[in-house]
């Protein structure tokens, strides 16, 4: 859920089919005091809950995304590769939390492009309206590969 004024509540369910075993979680995400909504710095609280907790939730939502998301070892802060799934495939997105919001953004080598501040690449966004459901325009606007399709991206969180 993202109520439009920097509040978002989401909840994750990892699959027990994952390497891992079936974990579920509910996070909070609000704009800081004195921040406007398009800040990139964001209180976060998140809570373990009960994977039949977080399926009983998500059957009440009317957007959900599905991906896997990858560990990155690279320096700079906190790296994740989350490779989309489903609506939003073939979308891959490299996101970092950053230690510090001033911190300047090292890319990887192998990132197309830096998307921070791109609010329709945020989850929330992905889950009411796909990849997919993009125009070709669009998708060439954040990947241009000259051929509409997805590549690797990077955007601080």
């Amino acid at each position: 859920m993202d109520a439009g004024d920097g509040l978002v509540l989401r909840v994750r369910v990892r699959l027990p089919a994952s390497p891992q075993p079936g974990a579920a979680w509910l996070t909070l995400k609000a704009t800081p005091p004195g921040e406007n909504a398009a800040s990139l710095a964001r209180l976060e609280f998140e809570y373990p809950i009960p994977v039949s907790d977080g399926e009983a939730l998500l059957s009440l939502s009317t957007g959900q995304l599905n991906k896997r998301r990858y560990g990155l070892d690279l320096g700079g802060g906190d790296w994740v590769l989350d490779v989309f799934e489903g609506a939003n495939a073939p979308l891959v997105v490299a996101e970092v939390e950053l230690l510090d919001p001033s911190q300047p953004l090292e890319l990887p080598g192998w990132c197309a492009r830096e998307i921070t501040g791109r609010h329709e690449l945020s989850n929330a966004a992905l889950a009411r309206r796909p990849f997919q459901h993009w125009s070709r325009r669009e998708r060439e606007e954040v990947w241009p590969t000259g051929d509409g399709d997805a590549g690797g991206s990077s955007k601080r969180d």
